[in-house]
């Protein structure tokens, strides 16, 4: 209760709500322009907070990461296209429900329902991260190493149809995260004679590159096709009318609060897991929405058809700082940048946030339940009167825009010009990862979690005399390599059955 108090007290500085507010109004413009989302917005920015105080710094990114999805929406049933990724299916039942002359209805069942997402997954975040960080304090050497292996094994458990490309964006994470100083011997790796890779490569720069400078090179593949940014400038014109956005009144609700309640479940449920994400959440609540109402006809603007996916969504966001706060391993990729904030302003993740700096813990879980509740008044203002004129943005201006905030970002992070080239450098690997459909979160994953990985290998190989026997006589230890063969085993298990279905 103290933690929480402390939190309060920081939170409620005036300074600090400005920082929030602004955040969510930040949020929902970005997540309502296609081509940009929260990762780029926080990737380009997390430079630019390094001279403001911690807990304004902190506010300004978690508005923006609680009201990117939500703004994702709007395109998305206006002129279905997605703001973001995350509302890609949001689109499948709002488009059609706004073409029925319901754009308010439907602009209205979408942010309730992310507000109800993002406030379970912040109460969530409450309760569960301390509890875990408590546990967190047991873990010793062997232990890291296998929440590291655990970390990885969700990726590869949560692939699907593209394990092969999720090992390959793994293994390319992996390599990057040996480049710089070795630990146990003090020899370079990977440098090629360059100094400013002694230390490894820099995380933010990375970070910029694989969220900023890929989107300005999609963008340019737009820009290139001016039929493509006529069509878009006049369907914004043609489709897009001044809206009231209208709540769902208590019979609506009532309807529809067993699906806001089991897709806020599935959200929770794979946001505290490392390396699943949103896109999975919202298909999977989706599904699950129509399994609950084959009475139904999906795909032609059924409100349980936007609930779903926004509700999963928002669900998402909080719950994906749950291992990041509590044990120091990133949910998604837009919470590794997260790690990268919280360590420019001299922060360390996992247990000893909340035994070191429980004011600044707090503060942050107690912004997200904040940022939902503004949230949801200010997309309904934004909605009517601003959405217009943001949508109307040419897409030369907004590459320019976010063009120079990401040399400008990679290079305020040290003074370093060599970081601009990393930017470069990751953001052409983003851009092909894109177009041979390889999904980056797994290489950044790897990256973060490779040396934890290596440093613990090492420190448990010495407590054990060179012993393996260590990871399984553990109790936590043991608990988490049987969950990563689990996660490992869940494919092989599905695609044996499948074989076995067709032979």
């Amino acid at each position: 209760m103290s933690g929480i108090l402390l939190g309060l007290g920081q939170l409620f500085q005036p300074i600090a709500l400005i920082a929030l507010l602004a955040g969510v109004v930040i949020g929902l413009i970005v997540g309502s322009l296609p081509g940009l989302n929260d990762s780029i917005t926080m990737a380009v920015l997390i430079p630019i907070t390094f001279g403001m105080e911690p807990q304004v710094a902190i506010c300004l990114l978690v508005g923006i990461y609680c009201a990117s999805a939500c703004g994702g929406s709007v395109p998305s049933i206006l002129l279905k296209i997605p703001g973001t990724a995350s509302a890609t299916v949001t689109a499948y039942d709002g488009y059609p429900m706004s073409q029925q002359g319901k754009s308010g209805e439907a602009l209205g069942l979408a942010i309730s329902s992310s507000t109800f997402g993002g406030l379970t997954s912040a109460i969530v975040l409450l309760f569960l991260s301390p509890f875990l960080a408590k546990q967190a304090l047991k873990f010793g050497p062997p232990e890291y190493f296998m929440l590291a292996v655990l970390g990885m094994s969700t990726v590869i458990g949560m692939a699907g149809k593209n394990i092969v490309k999720n090992i390959l964006a793994m293994a390319v994470g992996l390599i990057f995260s040996c480049v710089g100083m070795s630990p146990q011997t003090g020899l370079a790796r990977f440098t090629f004679g360059q100094v400013s890779l002694m230390d490894g490569i820099s995380l933010i720069p990375m970070l910029i590159g694989l969220f900023g400078i890929t989107s300005i090179l999609e963008m340019i593949e737009t820009i290139r096709s001016k039929t493509a940014g006529v069509d878009f400038k006049e369907e914004v014109k043609k489709e897009y009318q001044k809206v009231k956005v209208t709540l769902p009144n208590k019979e609506m609700a009532k309807r529809l609060l067993p699906t806001w309640a089991q897709s806020s479940l599935i959200g929770n449920v794979i946001g505290i897991i490392p390396g699943a994400g949103m896109i999975m959440a919202i298909f999977m609540a989706y599904d699950q929405a129509s399994r609950r109402h084959p009475e139904l006809e999906f795909g032609t603007g059924v409100p349980e058809g936007i609930a779903a996916p926004e509700s999963a969504n928002n669900a998402v966001v909080a719950s994906s700082m749950v291992p990041l706060l509590s044990l120091g391993v990133p949910g998604n990729s837009t919470s590794s940048l997260f790690l990268g904030a919280l360590t420019i302003q001299g922060l360390r993740t996992g247990p000893s946030l909340f035994r070191d700096t429980p004011e600044m813990a707090y503060m942050i879980i107690l912004g997200f339940i904040v940022a939902n509740i503004i949230m949801l008044p200010l997309c309904m203002f934004y909605c009517n009167f601003l959405a217009t004129a943001v949508l109307r943005l040419k897409r030369e201006i907004l590459s320019g825009i976010v063009l120079v905030l990401c040399v400008t970002g990679a290079f305020a992070v040290s003074n370093n010009i060599f970081n601009i080239y990393i930017m470069i450098f990751f953001g052409f690997i983003g851009y092909t990862f894109n177009k041979y459909k390889i999904p980056q979160s797994p290489l950044i994953l790897a990256s973060i979690l490779g040396s934890m990985m290596e440093n613990n290998w090492t420190q448990s190989m010495v407590f054990a005399d060179g012993s393996l026997s260590v990871f399984v006589t553990r109790p936590l230890s043991c608990a988490l390599l049987i969950l990563s063969i689990i996660f490992i085993g869940m494919p092989l298990v599905k695609r044996f059955k499948a074989a076995r279905k067709t032979a």
